[in-house]
């Protein structure tokens, strides 16, 4: 990776950067609505899911430009994570954080115990993994309370039709939904989609998607469940990367911005994909064999209606090729969208098709308290809630993970894969996960040699396990 790459702070990385605050940006061009220090105007938070994304979003919450706002409640089925986030937030913000014992739960129904403790215009945080999205965004509606919802949002047809009807009860109840696809909250990002929107580099023809990386990334890879005091279940959600029904793998986990924010440039999403992919590498370099459902290569080619490619790459392997970038090739010219990581800029455009300085039309210059795409999202979340304007990026979360999900299906089972396949599919994940308990077995059983199952292109070609 380059230095951009490694000194860019996310939310991965907020439990390893304590005590740092993240500095707030303001919102362009929008006066702030002015607060008496005496209005109980606070806006409460509840947190469910305290890993280090939780812990992230939740530090930008605690720092919107449109305070006050204040954590209240957390809830984990880990109690380590809980109390690692709670520090880390504690520590860096004392003032806005007021979250007792009796407000920390744990448990598969702790999601409900934490909004419980919410009033109806409050916010719930969900970073827990995707197979519980449906559940708590269901329970958060019946209880009138606006959401941030991390990505992706689904990894199945079944969860992806139930969250659009829930995309929709939530504007039915006028409430304001946030989606931790912050690529679309990049100003550089922003002006540059304006730009190719207006024409700047002709018709899109073709666009490119890289996360190429080392292959210890996450919990993507995993070796045999220990056994021992945790049970299978609670060792799967520690490892969501390594299992479909928890994240999507590590295809939808990780290449789902790259694959946002080039079909944004776009305008659209596309049709069909068709994909390759495979698992160079079954054994860590002990010789240990992993058990987990990814492949460590991936290329899928997206076709839009129109025609126009989008080619999406991603490869986990130590010591390969460090590639970390986005680009989009129009008939008139060419452009860098991400210059590095899921939406760093600089962005810039050129005629022709190569990044020709001399041929250079325009290099992006935000400011600086605009910076930060994380923060952006959470500003502009809590300004819609506190001027009760239109916000529901729900509809678009779903149809971005329905979208990385087809590109993951065609690689696992070496078909063609349509949109409406996809989102039309019957086989679900986790069914019941909605009824998971603290005992329950997991969703995905290994074998007797505590091996799981895994795709095989051409000979399971309608489901990927």
């Amino acid at each position: 990776m380059n230095s951009n790459e490694t000194s860019n702070t996310s939310r991965r990385e907020f439990l390893k950067t304590t005590g740092r605050v993240a500095a707030v940006s303001a919102l362009a061009g929008i006066a702030l609505p002015h607060v008496h220090a005496a209005e109980n105007n606070t806006i409460q938070i509840a947190l469910i899911g305290c890993g280090g994304r939780g812990g992230g979003a939740a530090n930008n919450a605690l720092n919107v430009k449109f305070g006050p706002v204040k954590l209240v409640a957390m809830a984990d089925v880990f109690r380590d994570r809980l109390d690692g986030a709670y520090g880390a937030l504690k520590r860096a913000m004392p003032d806005s954080v007021d979250v007792p014992e009796e407000r920390k739960f744990i448990g598969f129904d702790a999601y409900q115990k934490a909004m419980d403790c919410l009033r109806p215009g409050d916010v719930a945080i969900f970073t827990t993994p995707l197979a519980f999205r449906w559940v708590h965004f269901t329970y958060a509606i019946k209880k009138g309370i606006n959401v941030f919802m991390e990505k992706p949002l689904t990894a199945d047809g079944p969860s992806s039709r139930r969250m659009l009807k829930l995309a929709e009860e939530a504007t039915a109840k006028n409430l304001k939904v946030g989606v931790g696809l912050m690529s679309r909250h990049s100003r550089h990002l922003q002006e540059l989609q304006k730009r190719i929107t207006d024409g700047e580099i002709g018709d899109v023809v073709l666009m490119r998607g890289y996360r190429m990386a080392g292959g210890d990334l996450g919990s993507a890879f995993s070796l045999k469940y220990p056994g021992g005091k945790t049970n299978e279940l609670l060792w799967q959600i520690r490892r969501f990367h390594s299992f479909i029904w928890a994240s999507g793998g590590c295809f939808s986990d990780f290449y789902i911005h790259h694959i946002d924010h080039l079909c944004w440039m776009k305008n659209a999403w596309p049709v069909k994909a068709q994909a390759l992919g495979g698992r160079h590498y079954r054994h860590n370099q002990e010789g240990t064999l992993y058990v987990d459902q990814n492949f460590d290569a991936y290329s899928v080619e997206y076709t839009f209606a129109d025609g126009a490619k989008m080619l999406m790459d991603g490869r986990c392997m130590n010591g390969a090729l460090p590639l970390y970038r986005s680009f989009v090739h129009g008939s008139k010219g060419f452009a860098i969208a991400s210059n590095s990581n899921d939406c760093d800029g600089p962005s810039s455009t050129y005629t022709g098709q190569n990044p020709d300085r001399a041929k250079r039309l325009w290099l992006s210059n935000e400011a600086d308290d605009e910076r930060d795409p994380y923060q952006n999202e959470w500003n502009e979340l809590i300004y819609a809630i506190r001027n009760d304007k239109p916000y529901n990026e729900a509809k678009r979360g779903v149809e971005a993970s329905l979208v990385t999900s087809m590109g993951r299906i065609a690689a696992h089972t070496g078909q063609e894969v349509t949109f409406e396949q996809c989102l039309n599919a019957e086989h679900e994940y986790a069914p019941g996960v909605d009824k998971l308990t603290m005992d329950s077995p997991a969703p995905l059983l290994a074998n007797a040699e505590g091996v799981y199952p895994i795709p095989r292109p051409g000979l399971s070609k309608v489901r990927e396990y």
